[in-house]
């Protein structure tokens, strides 16, 4: 193995990829080295490549330092990291985090508001980036945190905090007034997290999905309805808000149809059709929106606290339902990308991939 290497994609062909060799970064004072050590592969990292340039994803690794043109993007990943080195005070070699990763070797941060619960990237790069990005989280400090369920947070960690954040603000707003809330790609780990925070609490959840997911994602037991997206003429025409992780248009154009002005909200969550949504859905879901909404209502500790039950609650799930496949090395990693790309990957796998 070389002492660093980096995979990259091409920006207009995400089936193009690159795997470079190089060194391992130098620091300076003030950083550290974090080693990228297990990462996953899911959809949501198709969404960062799909959404590179409108929503600035290619920037926070950018592939110029390692060499490569600006032809060649770096998708995010998430996964644990270890420290190998460290130039800042209170960031200590050998600390395990949780966090947003280059399909890479190595990562060179600048860690700043340093305390038990780990740190944020205060790189220039990266200062007018979305902020829940740059943050760290040691395993030591982080209540959501089980060992023996590391690569369920690799795979669950940034969908589930969507996915929480989501069911948080629709019931925040009453429902919207719906009777029932529509989800579309609902085999996917975003949309039944969702339907598992929600199921239970109010309107009636149904989900649609495939012909060929509809066992998988009635087996979870999240919804009080599963069908295929040819089955959208027999649904109730009651007041229901549309939940969309689908983007795909046929969808959304008849469920205009069958709901009129009974469709009290039509809003884009994600990409796992990768057909940019937002634009034809009446409004867009960020959760960083609502994150800070919480943070003001609750608290940083507060919003911790709730996030770490809800996912211990939905991790006993998760368990039961994901089968993980592990591999090794950047060669993994390149094929896992490819597979989660083409769709090769059924919902109820997930890839995870160890680097370190």
């Amino acid at each position: 193995m070389p002492d660093s290497w980096t995979f990259a994609v091409a920006r207009n062909d995400l089936s193009r990829t690159s795997l470079t060799e190089g060194a391992t970064p130098e620091l300076a004072a003030g950083e550290a080295l974090l080693r990228v050590d297990r990462v996953g592969l899911t959809a949501n990292n198709i969404t960062y490549a799909v959404l590179g340039e409108s929503m600035r994803y290619w920037r926070f690794f950018p592939g110029e330092p390692r060499g490569l043109g600006p032809e060649w993007g770096l998708p995010p990943l998430w996964g644990f990291a270890e420290v190998a080195e460290s130039a800042t005070p209170g960031v200590e070699v050998g600390q395990r985090l949780y966090g947003y990763l280059p399909p890479a070797g190595h990562l060179v941060v600048r860690p700043e508001r340093v305390d038990g619960t780990g740190f944020r990237d205060a790189a220039a790069h990266r200062a007018d980036l979305p902020s829940p990005y740059n943050a760290y989280r040691s395993t030591e400090g982080d209540a959501a945190y089980r060992a023996d369920r590391e690569d369920l947070l690799i795979l669950f960690r940034p969908l589930f905090f969507t996915s929480f954040m989501l069911a948080d603000q629709v019931a925040d707003n009453d429902f919207h007034g719906a009777r029932q809330l529509i989800i579309s790609s609902a085999s996917s780990k975003t949309a039944y997290a969702a339907a598992h925070e929600l199921h239970g609490r109010g309107p009636r959840l149904i989900g649609l999905t495939s012909a060929g997911n509809v066992d998988f994602t009635r087996s979870l037991g999240c919804y009080d309805e599963v069908l295929t997206y040819d089955d959208v003429d027999t649904l109730d025409p009651a007041p229901a808000v549309y939940l969309d992780l689908s983007g795909a248009p046929a969808t959304r154009a008849a469920l205009r149809r069958r709901f009129g002005d009974l469709l009290l909200r039509d809003i884009a969550v994600g990409l796992t059709n990768q057909v940019p949504n937002a634009e034809a859905a009446g409004e867009v879901f960020f959760a960083p929106v609502q994150m800070r909404k919480r943070r003001q209502d609750w608290g940083r500790e507060g919003l911790d606290r709730r996030f770490a039950e809800a996912w211990h609650r939905f991790a006993t799930l998760a368990e039961k339902s994901l089968d993980v496949q592990v591999g090794s090395g950047p060669s993994a990693l390149r094929q896992s990308w490819l597979d989660v790309l083409e769709g090769r990957v059924p919902p109820n796998a997930g890839r995870v991939v160890q680097l370190g």
